[in-house]
């Protein structure tokens, strides 16, 4: 055993902002506004009625976009959306993340940004690392009340089509945050395991591939209930909640099926509700 050791409602405003600016340049101010509403419209597919929950996502993997989606094609509002992002938008309202920390204002005068304002659940799915800003305010969100669901994968089995190198491959092996151990919890990985496994959560059925184990020090032990063949913790943190898994297979699969997502919506069950 060895220890191994993205709300700026970010996309969506960069979507936009990036398109309004080339039509600003090339076209009429009509032309600004059809292309502003075709790109809002793309980036609200499949969103729940209102008053449905938001929950933040940060993620490397293709699950609120595909993986080779251009600007082409949300300009012209014909993507088909990732599977997983469809079972998770059933229930909830999905607020793309690229960055946990305040987000500093234009303005020298007005107050940052705070991305997880008004969140009550998040879900950090095989991330790009965090930076020591994100690391703080994950956990202040945490203990203030939030609850986190936390997918740290030691080892990808999905294949993606991106080299290694390119920005926009998912990350291989994730890197475990320091926050993480702030809470009592370690991720280890077995490079000799059975490469496939069955395990159960909560009465539901969760399949694993290379999965990383979690370690939860004596500290904190009495808060957490360790689960699915050890793979996974759910952990109470100061008014909230953090769930640990240690493996990403449940969010890689290609095509959905009825077992793949009643198993998304157990684990949203399980860390969120």
């Amino acid at each position: 055993m060895r220890t191994m050791p993205w709300r700026l409602p970010a996309l969506s405003a960069i979507l936009v902002g990036s398109v309004l600016a080339f039509a600003y340049f090339y076209e009429s101010g009509e032309e600004v506004e059809r292309v502003q509403s075709t790109v809002e419209s793309a980036t609200s597919v499949g969103a729940p009625a209102d008053g449905e929950s938001q929950v933040g996502l940060m993620t490397s993997l293709p699950i609120y976009w595909p993986l080779e989606t251009e600007f082409a094609d949300l300009a012209s509002g014909d993507v088909e959306v990732p599977w997983q992002r469809k079972v998770i938008e059933a229930r909830y309202e999905v607020v793309p993340l690229d960055t946990l920390s305040p987000i500093p204002a234009l303005d020298p005068q007005a107050p940052p940004t705070d991305p997880l304002e008004g969140l009550q659940y998040l879900a950090v799915i095989q991330p790009r690392g965090l930076s020591p800003a994100d690391n703080v305010a994950l956990d202040e969100w945490v203990k203030g009340g939030g609850r986190l669901l936390l997918v740290l994968d030691p080892l990808l089995t999905g294949h993606y089509h991106m080299p290694l190198g390119d920005p926009r491959r998912p990350v291989d092996a994730a890197l475990i945050p320091p926050v993480v151990e702030r809470w009592g919890l370690a991720v280890e990985f077995d490079e000799e395991q059975a490469p496939l496994r069955g395990v159960s959560f909560a009465n539901n059925r969760l399949e694993l591939a290379m999965a990383g184990a979690i370690v939860v020090d004596d500290a904190a032990r009495e808060t957490c209930e360790v689960t699915a063949g050890g793979a996974m913790a759910r952990c109470d943190v100061g008014e909230g909640r953090v769930t640990l898994l240690a493996d990403a297979a449940a969010f890689e699969a290609e095509r959905l099926s009825d077992d793949r997502s009643a198993t998304l919506q157990a684990l949203a069950r399980y860390a969120w509700e």
